[in-house]
């Protein structure tokens, strides 16, 4: 493992910790290793019942580091893109995934939810998705999953506007089961996985298998991956990234749409 991603097994519960607190939890290449291999770990090991997912400081991600993605957008990606094995490790995943949000979650910090079966969220807790703002498109199968949790309508405004929702909007529109005050949230994420824990392991597995298309997940996954590859290399990304490097406005007008 590596030291921004922490792992623990305690009472049933992997926890898996967020802590990349001087970039607001921003996510590279290496942590998302790190997270496809806890959450991979969850299918073999059988000690573990729930995966708790969690991040330290005031930010649950400001999502993928887009460092990074600038320089996919030139070609100088990695050779594996470990986010693409975190995300289908969360379509395939059999145990029952928490996830604790505090602050901004940003990117696939608001989609990895939608894979998740139950989400706390603290009363500070915003969900953005930024991705026709950077140029791209949504991930995770998030252009199929959001529209089905909470309506085309307002799936179509979260990813066109990137603006952010607050806690109370996510909770009353389904992506979230509770909210709790910000002192309190780790607390209630771990009462829950706890006892969630104490559940008949066969009898979660099974249901949670009936309640989801794994297949149907990854296949939306690899579309989207493939237009978010093609994305990164458009003329609109690359002004994108230019533009947050260099703190302004995109322009993209006359900019090839394709």
């Amino acid at each position: 493992m590596i030291p921004e991603v922490k792992v623990d097994l305690i009472n049933g519960v992997l926890t898996v910790t967020i802590s990349r607190q001087d970039k607001k939890n921003a996510l590279t290449n290496d942590m998302y290793g790190a997270l496809a291999d806890a959450v991979g770990r969850a299918r073999s090991d059988g000690e573990i019942k729930v995966v708790l997912i969690q991040a330290d400081g005031d930010t649950f991600t400001a999502g993928n580091d887009v460092s990074e993605f600038a320089a996919q957008a030139v070609g100088n990606g990695p050779e594996e893109r470990h986010v693409v094995r975190f995300l289908r490790n969360l379509a395939e995943a059999t145990v029952p995934i928490l996830a604790a949000v505090q602050g901004k979650a940003v990117g696939i910090g608001t989609t990895m939810l939608l894979h998740c079966d139950y989400v706390i969220l603290a009363d500070d807790a915003q969900l953005i998705t930024p991705f026709v703002n950077l140029a791209l498109v949504p991930e995770a199968a998030s252009s199929y999953l959001l529209p089905l949790r909470i309506g085309h309508a307002r799936a179509f405004e979260m990813f066109a506007l990137g603006e952010p929702v607050p806690a109370a909007s996510a909770l009353a529109w389904g992506i979230a089961n509770k909210t709790v005050a910000t002192p309190e949230l780790r607390q209630e994420a771990r009462r829950i996985a706890e006892k969630i824990a104490t559940k008949p392991l066969g009898s979660l597995t099974s249901t949670k298998q009936l309640m989801r298309d794994a297949q149907r997940l990854v296949a939306q996954m690899d579309a989207e991956s493939a237009t978010f590859v093609k994305r990164l290399q458009s003329a609109e990304a690359k002004e994108a990234f230019m533009a947050f490097a260099q703190k302004r406005q995109p322009d993209f007008s006359g900019l090839a749409q394709r």
